[in-house]
């Protein structure tokens, strides 16, 4: 069990950049991504007692953003598809199913366009896909820590980073060719 006088502001402080650009990779959109990490420090400030050691903090804190990130899109996806059936319903041939807004700060991109086909063929992917692009390429965790992270072994995040690499380019030529 942890310490009842837990300083829960030091705490957020040194998660907080974490989570957000966790939950930024996931959705590429930055209210977003605050929604989820509200959501994620909501879950783990009320877990945090219940926390048993058997993992890092930190490895436990990426399962929950990247479970809490996964929801959100699934949940915002269903709102989409609930949108784009009304528009279908009402015979309206004008409304356009378009990229979210790549929203993400401090980075700067030449060529906008082709982020946002970045992310859109990110979004397209399997969950587990997705997963271990985001933590190996754009987070920048080792393989072993991915592997602690995903709860898998080594040799299964290198597997799996293989085929979703094979998987994104297939999406991104594909893309390409619209």
């Amino acid at each position: 069990m942890i310490n009842e006088k837990v300083d829960f502001k030091n705490f957020y402080e040194k998660y907080k950049e974490l989570v957000f650009n966790l939950a930024l990779n996931y959705t590429a959109n930055k209210e977003d991504a605050e929604e989820i990490a509200q959501d994620v420090f909501e879950t783990v400030f009320k877990k945090l007692e219940f926390f048993r050691y058997e993992s890092k903090i930190e490895t436990w804190i990426y399962r929950i953003t990247i479970n809490k990130s996964l929801d959100y899109l699934r949940s915002k996806k269903r709102l989409k598809n609930k949108f784009l059936s009304n528009l279908l319903f009402f015979n309206n041939k004008d409304g356009i199913n378009e990229a979210v807004n790549f929203n993400h700060p401090g980075v700067e991109f030449e060529n906008k366009e082709s982020v946002q086909i970045i992310y859109k063929c990110l979004d397209k992917l399997p969950n587990n896909y997705k997963t271990v692009i985001v933590l190996l390429k754009i987070e920048g965790e080792p393989q072993k820590k991915v592997a602690e992270i995903m709860n898998i072994s080594e040799k299964a995040v290198e597997s799996l980073f293989f085929r979703a690499k094979l998987k994104l380019k297939d999406l991104l030529e594909n893309e390409k060719d619209i």
